[in-house]
């Protein structure tokens, strides 16, 4: 019985992590019906940020280091934000109402991201800002110019060529003069480590148990994520603006809602939850270009399998998940039936993470079949929208 409750604990927390994941995911999918599988990567960049902040206060030494964490946060949070609102400005808003052409350009996105991880450095910084402030510089003065819808198809196809031209030019010339400290890359391909603050480390005992404080950390921070998120949609005015153009859009355009701002605050906020959750998930392991890719179905499943746009479903959905997940891994089910050798056999089977990942997905898929809108089905008006 002992082993079953850390189970159900461990589980709990698991479930934790996939709903910090899947919060900023719930509201991108679920109240925008994007399919964004740059999701992950969003919570990739939140880790790096997080690496980034930490390396920033190690040479402040005992007492500031421990207080990076909080600063991590809000930078995880910034970052990304600003990443989602520039995805959503410059990719989403042409394609809202297409979700397969959305997957596939996000997707794109995400690929993006990870090699930009990869192979950022001073030269293709220095190479992306002059691009920036030439290209999107000029097309900005020609667009005061009153004939500029006749020419903007000219202006294209002269500025986008010559911008990356020169700003390619430039920047390998400072990489050939400067060599090795503009040219190697920041993060590169290996995975990089961060460290937990000293009031972080160790644990909480419980009995014969000893419950992580990241654990604890990471659920507590979810706790914070969910009524910060439930408290702005239901009890501010951009809250109530989100919600009346997740169930109709044209009525809230007539009645003077700003429907491309509210998509653009929506996005910045779930790519900034995904920073929260990218900071929390740092903390479980090493971080790598490829650390969105292993929650990014997870997260998913929580979603679908909670009911699209509901949070309640989420946080249901996202538990369900992460306990099964380490109960049935960890074989926390075979001693108590240990005396049905059909029933051990089986659940010794599925003891490993992978196969418990097998055994989650039937039993999701199982529960689809009968309930396919999830646990919580939307109704009313929101169906129909």
């Amino acid at each position: 019985m002992t082993a079953l409750l850390d189970g159900l604990f461990d589980g709990i927390s698991i479930g934790s992590v996939l709903l910090l994941a899947a919060l900023g995911l719930a509201i991108v999918f679920g109240l925008m019906g994007v399919i964004n599988m740059a999701h992950g990567e969003l919570m990739m960049m939140g880790a790096y940020t997080t690496f980034v902040v930490q390396n920033l206060f190690k040479p402040l030494g005992a007492p500031w280091f421990g207080l990076y964490i909080i600063v991590a946060l809000v930078a995880a949070f910034i970052v990304t934000a600003i990443m989602g609102l520039i995805l959503e400005r410059g990719v989403i808003r042409y394609l809202y109402g297409r979700p397969l052409e959305t997957l596939l350009a996000t997707w794109g996105v995400s690929l993006i991201l990870q090699q930009f991880v990869r192979s950022v450095s001073w030269m293709l910084v220095i190479g992306l800002s002059l691009f920036c402030i030439l290209f999107f510089g000029a097309m900005s003065f020609l667009s005061r110019r009153p004939n500029f819808q006749r020419i903007r198809s000219w202006a294209l196809v002269i500025l986008l060529p010559l911008s990356t031209g020169i700003a390619w030019n430039v920047a390998t010339f400072i990489g050939d003069v400067y060599k090795l400290p503009v040219t190697k890359p920041w993060f590169g391909a290996q995975n990089v480590d961060v460290t937990a603050p000293g009031w972080l480390r160790g644990g909480l005992k419980l009995g014969t148990s000893q419950i992580p404080y990241t654990r604890l950390f990471i659920l507590g921070l979810t706790i914070v994520c969910i009524l910060g998120v439930y408290t702005f949609l239901h009890r501010s005015a951009w809250g109530l603006r989100i919600r009346a153009v997740t169930q109709n859009r044209e009525m809230s355009a007539c009645l003077g809602i700003p429907t491309q701002t509210v998509d653009a605050l929506t996005f910045a906020i779930g790519s900034g939850l995904a920073g929260i959750a990218g900071c929390a998930v740092s903390f479980l392991g090493s971080v790598g270009p490829n650390t969105g890719q292993n929650y990014i179905v997870d997260t998913f499943m929580v979603v679908v399998v909670g009911g699209v746009g509901k949070l309640v479903g989420s946080i249901v959905a996202a538990l369900a998940i992460g306990i099964a997940n380490y109960v049935i891994g960890t074989n926390a089910l075979g001693p108590l039936v240990a005396s049905v050798p059909f029933l051990s056999d089986f659940f010794a089977f599925f003891a490993n993470a992978s196969m418990a990942k097998v055994m989650v997905f039937a039993l999701i898929i199982s529960f689809l079949q009968f309930k396919p809108a999830g646990m919580f089905p939307q109704k009313g008006r929101t169906v129909d929208a």
